[in-house]
């Protein structure tokens, strides 16, 4: 017998985590219902000026999980994909797009209305979702044998960084500095050598930190206790500066270590927004007369979450990643620990352990 209700994660303003029992609704044509396996906590969750705008609502948003019910009319809407069944296992985004209007047809997914109007219900910190129609048809995607669940978990945080490097230009032989090195950082660091950089940088406070980020392939890191982040930088690439800099924390101090350290012809990634009513001052006249770009890199789309599947199904070493495991009981201790960005970096949570 299918569940009614489920219990799951729910955030409510002022930073209180706690388990509810939530009521299911009925599967309506098109949705799927998923026993979430794995969810895994993003540092966003923790943003606490960016949740209590939303509060309240049901925490996670990077499960996978295994199919137990199909309403009729529950298939991919790709070519030659068949529909889903009970028993598959599965990725599934938290949010979609419709995939024909005129944002969806320039690749902007994430400003399309649906995108931002759909979600899981509850949430996927969760025993079960319900996964609404049009997640089904444009982002649900099946987990080949190769993937486990807990690595699956990275699938929506890497394809934010595989948009992140698109919206860089990032190309072969490029010098790249990324700041900030909690696991979304690191994720940069392994892509970034990937994809061909000639000279990766990876800055943080955090000795731990820095020593993975070695560990997974930075040529360099950068202590930022040690000195200013752009002195260490034109040290490291002879006066040049970097040709793309990651920006993962949202502070000015961050946005400013970027202006000094990025090169003539180089683009800044803003990976994590400032909050409400919180401003940068801008370089204008300097990164006229430098040709250098900044842009924004918000979530990501299909076309990333597939790219992003790909790779770990190819074999992308992110085990060293995933440093602690928590029951869905636990929840609100897991969080604390990534808000608390220090000793953790990938935390999963399975709901139904």
């Amino acid at each position: 017998m299918l569940p009614k209700t489920t219990r799951a994660a729910m955030y409510r303003r002022g930073g209180t985590v706690a388990i509810e029992d939530i009521v299911l609704p009925k599967l309506k044509p098109g949705e799927l219902l998923v026993r979430i396996t794995a969810c895994g906590i993003c540092p966003g969750e923790t943003l606490r000026w960016y949740v209590d705008g939303k509060a309240p609502f049901g925490l996670g948003h990077e499960p996978v999980g295994v199919i137990e019910a199909c309403a009729p009319g529950t298939a991919p809407a790709r070519p030659l994909e068949k529909p889903f069944a009970v028993g598959e296992r599965v990725f599934v985004h938290h949010h979609a797009p419709c995939m024909r209007c005129r944002r969806c047809r320039r690749g902007d997914y994430v400003q399309c209305p649906t995108w931002r109007a759909t979600h899981l219900v509850p949430g996927g910190m969760a025993e079960h979702v319900v996964v609404p129609a049009e997640n089904v048809h444009a982002d649900v995607l099946r987990l080949p044998d190769s993937i486990d669940d807990e690595t699956a978990t990275l699938i929506e945080p890497l394809a934010t960084v595989v948009k992140s490097l698109r919206r860089s230009r990032m190309r072969s032989g490029d010098a790249v500095l990324v700041i900030g090195l909690g696991v979304m950082g690191l994720l940069h660091v392994l892509l970034a050598r990937r994809r061909g950089a000639e000279l990766v940088l990876a800055a943080d406070r955090v000795p731990p930190r820095l020593e993975l980020a070695e560990k997974l392939g930075a040529h360099r890191t950068i202590d930022v206790s040690a000195g200013p982040i752009p002195e260490q930088v034109r040290d490291a690439t002879g006066g040049e500066g970097a040709d793309v800099v990651i920006v993962g924390p949202g502070s000015t101090e961050a946005l400013d270590a970027a202006a000094g350290a990025v090169g003539a012809g180089g683009t800044i990634v803003i990976f994590t927004p400032l909050a409400p009513g919180e401003t940068w001052p801008l370089p204008v006249g300097e990164f006229y007369f430098k040709d250098v770009g900044v842009v924004a890199s918000y979530s990501a789309g299909p076309s990333d979450t597939r790219e992003a599947l790909t790779l770990l199904a190819r074999g992308l070493d992110v085990a060293e990643l995933f440093t602690h495991r928590f029951a869905l009981a636990d929840v609100a201790q897991a969080y604390g620990l990534v808000e608390r960005a220090q000793e953790a970096l990938k935390v999963v949570v399975t709901p139904n352990r």
